[in-house]
């Protein structure tokens, strides 16, 4: 009989160093990207996100970015390999972004993944994630609210080799230029989403050139291995038990409707189940979500709601098993169509398991961040398509035990990874000017900690252009509170056409197009956690003299009697106040 040869023990000090390196790779190539990219929304925004896998697709870094990309980055690379598996060669790098035949988010996302060779044997593959500005379909910007199948969202992307052997492919290029409305800026960001993961191949090849084969494979294994067992204990510390929470939908783009996110997480002996079963049916409009922004959508719930030092590589995600019955909101049949997906239901996903998490460790407990309601404008100008976010109506966060809500942040599925651009900059870029982006008085939820209070953003789009409107937050609060904390003040929309015109309220999804026009937005508010009773009385002075909390809401909602420079409080009334409320 033949001994198995004995696995090489792996030294916990160069396990560390190795999965910090490659996070420092992975920031890199972001660095790369937001210095190289034409698109606002890359070297403004940071709208993409790199990472690496290992040679079988398991991601190993998602350390730049935004998780909504990068947690189900290991189902598009899988999906390459199933696709080109023994084809690859030094110098490739290949290109895809479909939900159905190729692991993809949705269609805006592009994914650039270039095998990493060292030895001549497959080790890693460097990879961008990137929203484009415009792939066609049938609005501009991609975000279509009237699309009723994936046909009507743009160009699907099976994987494809764009680069052999370190020879562009001109005819797959030229294919790709005549699917944008945006040609000046794709052929840039294409070029610097090729760059990135040149350059991060190059260090990932020279990170692991020196050490033996085995020994490298082994420690890369090591890194998953180590990720599952520090994730296995996170899960474990909150104890067995089976959790239940919902989120939902009050419309299907087209009109009302009743449509539930329904989860039920079990924990038993370090695993976690989230099963989605009683989810709604997939819908007419585009809020459907892949498969892969899905089981994304889940790893961010528990990676941001469990101890940030844990590792975020695939390792971890093996301690969770996601059920999402196909042909639910959650997992569609094609051609159901999918662009909103990575913000809705990936936001609805992400509340309903933080507030399943909740209830086995309270103090973890998350309220809810208001939700999107900015719409995107474009238009022409000197012959060239321009596609503008209006990130400046996003909304707030919500809070925390030890923490208030962020006032204004990027959408929840980037958890602070995405930028608020610089109004100025954008006024050079675009045909607008920014009138307004102030800070909203009694937005964010009362709690002991307050939620984000969100913004009044007024901008003047200077020339006829298109809207596509998607909002969830102005028909309802959807910053919901915790542990007794308040919900977040809803929001607004409303366009004025015209300098005599009447400010109308908009839909929530809709393609319109207007004349030069004034958008005005409240965004929605972030919840609060805990009792409002409970917050400092002087914090609640400072947030009088800041101008986030009325003094008629101190004294109502949180039982403050502030003076009226609001420097202090009457300590007698207040106690009076908190006693007997009402």
């Amino acid at each position: 009989m033949t001994d198995t040869p004995a696995a090489p023990a792996l030294d916990p000090v160069a396990l560390a160093l190795l999965q910090n390196r490659l996070d420092h790779i992975a920031r890199h190539m972001g660095w790369v990207m937001t210095r190289t990219a034409r698109s606002p929304i890359f070297n403004q925004s940071h709208d993409f996100s790199c990472f690496i896998t290992d040679r079988n697709g398991q991601l190993l870094s998602q350390a730049d970015g935004i998780p909504i990309h990068t947690g189900g980055g290991g189902f598009s690379v899988r999906a390459l390999i199933a696709a080109f598996d023994g084809r690859f060669r030094p110098g490739d790098a290949y290109l895809s972004n479909d939900p159905y035949v190729a692991g993809g988010n949705h269609l805006p996302d592009w994914v650039i993944a270039r095998p990493v060779f060292v030895d001549g044997t497959l080790v890693a593959f460097a990879c961008n994630r990137a929203h484009q500005s415009d792939i066609g379909g049938g609005a501009a910007g991609t975000y279509n609210p009237t699309a009723t199948e994936i046909f009507h969202e743009g160009i699907r992307l099976p994987p494809l080799r764009l680069v052999e052997e370190g020879v562009m492919r001109d005819d797959l290029w030229a294919l790709l230029m005549a699917n944008t409305r945006t040609p000046q800026l794709l052929d840039g960001d294409l070029g610097a989403m090729l760059g990135s993961t040149e350059i991060g191949a190059q260090k990932i090849a020279e990170t692991i050139t020196g050490l033996p084969r085995d020994e490298a494979t082994a420690y890369l294994d090591g890194m998953l291995d180590y990720g599952e067992r520090r994730f296995t204990e996170a899960i474990a510390a909150l104890g067995d038990g089976v959790f239940e929470a919902e989120e939902r939908f009050d419309n299907d783009c087209f009109g009302p409707a009743d449509i539930r996110i329904r989860v039920r997480i079990s924990l038993e002996g370090g695993r976690a189940r989230v099963d989605f079963t009683g989810t709604s049916p997939q819908i007419r409009g585009f809020k459907n979500s892949s498969l892969a922004n899905t089981h994304s959508g889940v790893y961010a719930a528990f990676g941001s709601f469990l101890d940030a030092d844990l590792p975020r590589n695939e390792g971890s995600f093996r301690a969770i098993e996601v059920i999402a019955p196909e042909g639910s909101l959650l997992n569609p049949r094609a051609p159901a169509p999918v662009t909103m997906c990575t913000v809705f239901p990936a936001y609805e996903i992400i509340h309903a398991c933080w507030w399943a998490l909740g209830q086995a460790a309270p103090e973890r407990a998350c309220a809810g961040w208001g939700k999107n309601s900015f719409p995107n404008s474009s238009g022409t100008r000197d012959g060239k398509t321009w596609v503008m976010y209006h990130w400046g109506g996003l909304s707030g966060g919500g809070a925390v035990a030890g923490r208030d809500g962020f006032a204004q942040i990027g959408p929840l599925v980037t958890l602070g990874g995405l930028t608020l651009p610089n109004a100025e900059v954008y006024e050079q870029l675009y045909p607008v000017r920014v009138l307004r982006q102030e800070l909203v008085c009694d937005g964010g939820g009362a709690g002991a900690f307050r939620g984000g209070t969100g913004v009044h953003y007024e901008c003047d789009v200077l020339t006829a252009a298109e809207y596509s409107f998607r909002a969830e937050g102005t028909s309802r609060p959807t910053g919901l509170g915790v542990e007794g904390g308040s919900d977040g003040a809803r929001g607004r929309v409303a366009l004025r056409e015209g300098a005599e015109g009447e400010a109308r309220p908009m839909p929530d999804y809709a393609l319109s197009r207007f004349g030069p026009a004034r958008l005005s937005m409240t965004s929605p508010g972030g919840g609060g956690y805990g009792d409002p009773f409970d917050r400092a009385p002087e914090a609640v002075c400072r947030d009088v003299r800041d101008g986030l909390v009325s003094p008629a809401a101190a004294r109502a909602v949180y039982g403050v009697a502030v003076a009226d420079d609001g420097r202090s409080h009457d300590g007698a009334e207040t106690a009076r106040l908190r006693t007997s409320p009402g």
